[in-house]
């Protein structure tokens, strides 16, 4: 499989083809709740990644304030200098159906500054149901879409029944997990191989 790696690893001051940099992505979840389950999933996901990506979450959507014109306020500038420091961005949508409003003035005001243009974003979402999450992902998919993201990933149809993590918080289901790692192929120059804290299926 050729996966397209113009961009990726363009660190300033890393040397080397874009294969031998370092990958960065940010994370983050559409949730204020902290036990959320799309919380639970990026950090999950997190464990998934290959071995040369570093990840970094942002825990900050409860700090942003409705987008208006003037002055960035704080929080948003430091939103805006994390997604503008890695080369990708892994974004987990809310199991319900619309979107939290922190999410969107988020996004207004990256969009505001092309902070999203061109940049990579994977969105993973999930749901009981099979089209729980369809309506969140698809007017998330429009938000980002028009600020200049490149968008990509897959809605995930979870059983409330099955136990998803285990003792540590990382995905138990091999399923699951090949879903997942399937979505963050997307964001990485190379292929998937055996992840850091990979679990045997």
């Amino acid at each position: 499989m050729v996966l397209d790696i113009q961009g990726i690893g363009q660190f300033p001051g890393n040397t080397g083809t874009p294969w031998e940099q370092r990958v960065k992505i940010i994370g983050i979840a559409a949730s204020l709740n902290r036990g959320s389950f799309i919380n639970r999933l990026l950090a999950a996901a997190g464990a998934e990644l290959p071995r040369g990506v570093a990840f970094e979450e942002w825990r900050g959507l409860d700090d942003i304030p409705p987008y208006t014109r003037g002055p960035v306020p704080a929080p948003a500038a430091a939103l805006a200098g994390l997604v503008a420091s890695g080369d990708a961005v892994l974004l987990t949508a809310p199991e319900h159906s619309l979107l939290p409003p922190e999410l969107t003035y988020a996004l207004e005001w990256m969009a505001a500054r092309d902070g999203l243009s061109g940049k990579h974003v994977a969105v993973m979402s999930a749901s009981a149901r099979a089209c729980g999450a369809m309506w969140a992902q698809a007017e998330l998919y429009k938000r980002l879409q028009s600020a200049g993201a490149v968008v990509m990933g897959a809605e995930l149809v979870i059983s409330p029944a099955c136990p998803h993590f285990d003792e540590y918080g990382r995905l138990r289901p091999a399923a699951l997990r090949e879903k997942v790692r399937a979505v963050i192929r997307q964001l990485c120059p190379a292929g998937i191989l055996e992840p850091v804290f990979s679990l045997s299926p």
